[in-house]
Protein backbone atom coordinates (compact mmCIF):
# COMPACT_ATOMS: atom_id res chain seq x y z
CA UNK A 1 0.00 0.00 0.00
CA UNK A 2 1.16 3.06 -0.98
CA UNK A 3 1.25 6.63 0.67
CA UNK A 4 -1.87 8.17 -1.05
CA UNK A 5 -3.54 5.06 -0.14
CA UNK A 6 -3.71 2.89 -3.12
CA UNK A 7 -2.94 -1.34 -2.76
CA UNK A 8 0.32 -1.60 -4.97
CA UNK A 9 1.58 -5.69 -6.35
CA UNK A 10 4.53 -6.55 -7.11
CA UNK A 11 4.75 -8.91 -10.19
CA UNK A 12 5.17 -12.21 -8.63
CA UNK A 13 1.89 -11.12 -6.36
CA UNK A 14 -0.52 -10.45 -9.48
CA UNK A 15 1.24 -13.65 -11.35
CA UNK A 16 0.63 -15.70 -8.05
CA UNK A 17 -3.08 -13.90 -7.91
CA UNK A 18 -3.51 -15.07 -11.83
CA UNK A 19 -2.36 -18.41 -11.19
CA UNK A 20 -5.06 -18.72 -8.07
CA UNK A 21 -8.01 -17.47 -10.13
CA UNK A 22 -6.73 -19.75 -12.85
CA UNK A 23 -7.02 -22.82 -10.51
CA UNK A 24 -10.66 -21.62 -9.22
CA UNK A 25 -11.83 -21.59 -12.34
CA UNK A 26 -10.37 -25.17 -13.16
CA UNK A 27 -12.34 -26.90 -10.90
CA UNK A 28 -15.66 -25.60 -12.87
CA UNK A 29 -13.93 -26.73 -15.88
CA UNK A 30 -13.24 -30.56 -14.33
CA UNK A 31 -17.06 -30.13 -13.35
CA UNK A 32 -18.06 -29.90 -16.57
CA UNK A 33 -16.08 -32.25 -18.02
CA UNK A 34 -17.58 -34.71 -15.56
CA UNK A 35 -21.27 -33.72 -16.34
CA UNK A 36 -20.23 -33.97 -19.85
CA UNK A 37 -19.25 -37.65 -19.66
CA UNK A 38 -21.74 -38.36 -18.07
CA UNK A 39 -24.66 -37.18 -20.28
CA UNK A 40 -22.42 -38.58 -23.34
CA UNK A 41 -22.65 -41.96 -21.45
CA UNK A 42 -26.94 -41.65 -21.00
CA UNK A 43 -26.58 -40.69 -25.38
CA UNK A 44 -24.99 -43.60 -26.39
CA UNK A 45 -26.52 -45.99 -24.23
CA UNK A 46 -30.11 -44.75 -24.92
CA UNK A 47 -29.05 -44.82 -28.43
CA UNK A 48 -27.83 -48.40 -28.49
CA UNK A 49 -30.28 -49.84 -26.31
CA UNK A 50 -33.66 -47.98 -27.51
CA UNK A 51 -31.95 -46.52 -31.07
CA UNK A 52 -33.00 -43.28 -30.32
CA UNK A 53 -31.05 -40.34 -29.03
CA UNK A 54 -32.69 -38.33 -26.60
CA UNK A 55 -30.21 -35.18 -26.62
CA UNK A 56 -30.13 -32.77 -30.04
CA UNK A 57 -27.17 -31.05 -29.08
CA UNK A 58 -24.94 -30.63 -25.63
CA UNK A 59 -23.41 -27.24 -24.74
CA UNK A 60 -21.26 -25.92 -21.79
CA UNK A 61 -19.74 -23.04 -20.48
CA UNK A 62 -17.63 -21.52 -17.43
CA UNK A 63 -18.00 -17.62 -16.64
CA UNK A 64 -15.45 -15.51 -18.18
CA UNK A 65 -13.25 -14.08 -15.58
CA UNK A 66 -15.45 -10.66 -16.38
CA UNK A 67 -18.80 -11.95 -16.38
CA UNK A 68 -17.80 -13.45 -13.20
CA UNK A 69 -16.99 -10.38 -11.28
CA UNK A 70 -19.57 -8.41 -12.89
CA UNK A 71 -21.95 -10.98 -10.77
CA UNK A 72 -20.16 -11.10 -7.81
CA UNK A 73 -20.33 -7.18 -8.05
CA UNK A 74 -24.03 -6.77 -8.97
CA UNK A 75 -24.86 -8.94 -6.22
CA UNK A 76 -22.77 -7.46 -3.67
CA UNK A 77 -20.98 -10.87 -2.98
CA UNK A 78 -17.51 -11.53 -1.00
CA UNK A 79 -14.96 -11.28 -3.08
CA UNK A 80 -13.19 -13.94 -1.83
CA UNK A 81 -13.30 -17.75 -3.60
CA UNK A 82 -15.61 -19.03 -0.43
CA UNK A 83 -17.99 -16.89 -1.11
CA UNK A 84 -18.40 -17.11 -4.55
CA UNK A 85 -18.70 -21.05 -4.29
CA UNK A 86 -21.85 -20.54 -1.70
CA UNK A 87 -23.14 -18.10 -3.52
CA UNK A 88 -23.13 -17.97 -7.44
CA UNK A 89 -23.71 -21.43 -9.08
CA UNK A 90 -23.70 -21.04 -12.47
CA UNK A 91 -19.92 -20.40 -12.54
CA UNK A 92 -19.90 -23.33 -14.97
CA UNK A 93 -23.32 -24.70 -17.13
CA UNK A 94 -24.07 -27.13 -19.24
CA UNK A 95 -27.72 -26.46 -22.15
CA UNK A 96 -29.36 -29.93 -23.07
CA UNK A 97 -31.43 -29.61 -25.84
CA UNK A 98 -33.68 -32.42 -26.63
CA UNK A 99 -36.40 -33.17 -29.32
CA UNK A 100 -39.06 -33.13 -26.69
CA UNK A 101 -40.29 -32.06 -22.92
CA UNK A 102 -40.47 -35.71 -21.90
CA UNK A 103 -37.06 -36.38 -22.89
CA UNK A 104 -35.83 -33.03 -20.57
CA UNK A 105 -37.40 -35.04 -17.84
CA UNK A 106 -36.12 -38.38 -18.49
CA UNK A 107 -32.44 -37.01 -18.87
CA UNK A 108 -32.97 -34.70 -15.36
CA UNK A 109 -33.90 -38.10 -13.58
CA UNK A 110 -31.36 -40.05 -14.90
CA UNK A 111 -28.76 -37.65 -14.24
CA UNK A 112 -29.53 -36.92 -10.70
CA UNK A 113 -30.64 -40.35 -9.68
CA UNK A 114 -26.44 -40.85 -9.87
CA UNK A 115 -25.48 -41.33 -6.26
CA UNK A 116 -22.52 -39.08 -7.25
CA UNK A 117 -24.73 -36.41 -7.66
CA UNK A 118 -26.38 -34.24 -5.03
CA UNK A 119 -29.07 -31.63 -6.23
CA UNK A 120 -29.10 -28.39 -4.92
CA UNK A 121 -31.74 -26.86 -6.11
CA UNK A 122 -34.70 -27.14 -9.23
CA UNK A 123 -36.76 -24.75 -11.02
CA UNK A 124 -39.12 -26.39 -13.23
CA UNK A 125 -39.87 -23.64 -15.78
CA UNK A 126 -41.20 -25.93 -18.20
CA UNK A 127 -44.06 -26.97 -15.81
CA UNK A 128 -44.44 -23.30 -14.76
CA UNK A 129 -43.30 -20.78 -17.27
CA UNK A 130 -42.07 -17.51 -16.11
CA UNK A 131 -44.85 -14.92 -16.85
CA UNK A 132 -42.87 -14.05 -20.34
CA UNK A 133 -43.21 -17.40 -21.74
CA UNK A 134 -39.61 -18.51 -20.51
CA UNK A 135 -39.62 -22.56 -20.52
CA UNK A 136 -36.99 -24.80 -19.26
CA UNK A 137 -35.90 -27.08 -16.62
CA UNK A 138 -32.59 -25.97 -14.01
CA UNK A 139 -31.03 -27.75 -12.18
CA UNK A 140 -28.02 -27.34 -9.42
CA UNK A 141 -26.03 -30.32 -9.42
CA UNK A 142 -22.50 -31.00 -7.00
CA UNK A 143 -20.23 -33.20 -8.99
CA UNK A 144 -17.19 -34.78 -7.29
CA UNK A 145 -13.55 -33.57 -8.55
CA UNK A 146 -10.93 -35.47 -7.45
CA UNK A 147 -7.65 -33.32 -7.74
CA UNK A 148 -4.35 -34.03 -6.66
CA UNK A 149 -4.96 -32.06 -3.46
CA UNK A 150 -8.29 -34.21 -2.87
CA UNK A 151 -11.71 -34.47 -3.35
CA UNK A 152 -13.55 -30.95 -4.56
CA UNK A 153 -17.34 -30.78 -4.78
CA UNK A 154 -18.34 -28.34 -7.65
CA UNK A 155 -21.43 -27.00 -8.06
CA UNK A 156 -22.99 -27.00 -11.90
CA UNK A 157 -26.04 -26.06 -13.42
CA UNK A 158 -27.76 -27.89 -15.89
CA UNK A 159 -30.59 -26.94 -17.61
CA UNK A 160 -32.64 -29.37 -20.05
CA UNK A 161 -34.77 -27.71 -22.83
CA UNK A 162 -36.02 -28.62 -26.22
CA UNK A 163 -35.56 -27.53 -29.33
CA UNK A 164 -38.52 -24.55 -29.81
CA UNK A 165 -37.54 -23.80 -26.18
CA UNK A 166 -33.51 -22.81 -26.90
CA UNK A 167 -34.84 -21.33 -30.30
CA UNK A 168 -37.11 -18.80 -28.37
CA UNK A 169 -34.72 -18.56 -25.44
CA UNK A 170 -31.53 -17.60 -27.88
CA UNK A 171 -34.20 -15.10 -29.66
CA UNK A 172 -35.59 -13.47 -26.07
CA UNK A 173 -31.66 -13.02 -24.80
CA UNK A 174 -30.78 -11.30 -28.36
CA UNK A 175 -33.33 -8.81 -28.30
CA UNK A 176 -33.13 -8.23 -24.05
CA UNK A 177 -29.67 -7.46 -25.09
CA UNK A 178 -30.40 -5.28 -28.34
CA UNK A 179 -32.87 -3.01 -26.07
CA UNK A 180 -30.55 -3.14 -22.85
CA UNK A 181 -33.07 -5.09 -21.15
CA UNK A 182 -35.62 -2.03 -21.61
CA UNK A 183 -37.70 -4.25 -24.47
CA UNK A 184 -40.94 -2.47 -26.12
CA UNK A 185 -43.98 -3.78 -24.60
CA UNK A 186 -45.43 -4.83 -27.97
CA UNK A 187 -42.06 -6.73 -28.70
CA UNK A 188 -42.64 -8.09 -25.30
CA UNK A 189 -46.66 -9.26 -26.18
CA UNK A 190 -44.94 -10.71 -29.14
CA UNK A 191 -42.22 -12.96 -27.83
CA UNK A 192 -45.28 -14.52 -25.49
CA UNK A 193 -47.32 -14.91 -28.13
CA UNK A 194 -44.44 -16.78 -29.77
CA UNK A 195 -43.42 -18.55 -26.62
CA UNK A 196 -47.39 -19.84 -26.62
CA UNK A 197 -46.98 -21.13 -30.26
CA UNK A 198 -43.30 -22.96 -29.40
CA UNK A 199 -45.30 -24.67 -26.77
CA UNK A 200 -48.05 -26.04 -29.03
CA UNK A 201 -45.50 -26.91 -31.77
CA UNK A 202 -43.71 -28.59 -28.73
CA UNK A 203 -46.85 -30.80 -27.67
CA UNK A 204 -47.88 -31.28 -31.44
CA UNK A 205 -44.45 -32.85 -32.74
CA UNK A 206 -44.51 -35.00 -29.39
CA UNK A 207 -48.00 -36.67 -30.73
CA UNK A 208 -46.86 -37.03 -33.95
CA UNK A 209 -43.00 -38.60 -32.61
CA UNK A 210 -45.63 -41.44 -30.71
CA UNK A 211 -48.04 -41.90 -33.69
CA UNK A 212 -45.03 -43.13 -35.74
CA UNK A 213 -43.08 -44.48 -32.86
CA UNK A 214 -45.04 -45.66 -29.97
CA UNK A 215 -44.04 -45.03 -26.44
CA UNK A 216 -40.36 -45.37 -25.86
CA UNK A 217 -39.20 -47.81 -22.91
CA UNK A 218 -37.38 -46.40 -20.61
CA UNK A 219 -39.47 -43.85 -19.86
CA UNK A 220 -39.15 -42.36 -16.30
CA UNK A 221 -41.47 -39.31 -16.18
CA UNK A 222 -44.47 -38.20 -18.14
CA UNK A 223 -44.96 -34.42 -18.63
Amino acid sequence: MTDEGIATFSPEQLRALRDEFQRFLLEYQFGLREVETKLGILRDEFQLTHDYNPIEHISARVKTADSLIDKVSRKGIDPTFESIRAHITDVAGVRVTTSFAKDAYRLFDLLTQQDDIRVREVKDYIATPKANGYKSLHAIIEVPVFLSTGRVDVAVEVQFRTIAMDFWASLEHKIYYKYDRAVPGELLAELKDAADSAALLDARMERLHLQVHGPRSGSVRAV
